[in-house]
């Protein structure tokens, strides 16, 4: 790859990084899990950089891909679950994050909780949404229509407030 290709893939991990983090954590079980998916979006981002054309920001490009793998790899996971027995019956708890704001990491915990219990296109929408990425360049991720993104973030919140009010 050229050096180009690299300094572009670089500055452009610096800056939406984080993002990627957190969309994969959305689809992951654990921090574990949320590492593993951000490896195989970087590899994935890697690969198809000679790809890039441009048509796109890199970051709408990047999240597109970052989608595309988590749904990927969680529709193999399902498959696999099918097929075997899941042991989630033993957890470990990290002790390490104490110092936290308990009401907001609870709030912060019932909200990723009730995210997990949507489905993979609501998650997207929702996910890109609290990015703070405007309708628009959803609407160009998904493949959905900017009205109809609108209509499902309406929604979805609506969701997502009653699945948090029945937790309290």
């Amino acid at each position: 790859m050229d050096k180009d290709l690299k300094d572009i893939f670089l500055n452009a991990l610096e800056e939406h990084q984080q993002k990627l983090l957190r969309i994969c954590s959305v689809y992951a079980r654990d921090d574990d899990d949320t590492q593993d998916l951000f490896q195989e979006v970087l590899i994935n981002v890697w690969r198809a950089m000679p790809s890039f054309k441009g048509n796109a920001s890199i970051g709408t490009w990047m999240y597109r891909i970052t989608l595309n793998v988590c749904l990927r790899i969680r529709s193999k996971e399902i498959k696999k679950q099918r097929k075997m027995l899941r042991l989630d019956s033993i957890r470990v708890i990290s002790l390490q994050n104490e110092s936290r704001d308990n009401g907001m990491d609870a709030k912060l915990m019932k909200l990723r909780s009730c995210i997990k219990t949507l489905n993979d296109a609501d998650k997207a929408v929702i996910t890109l949404y609290l990015e703070e990425l405007p309708y628009k360049q959803i609407s160009v991720i998904t493949g959905l229509r900017e009205n109809t993104v609108a209509v499902k973030i309406k929604r979805i919140k609506t969701k997502l407030l009653n699945c948090i009010n029945e937790m309290s």
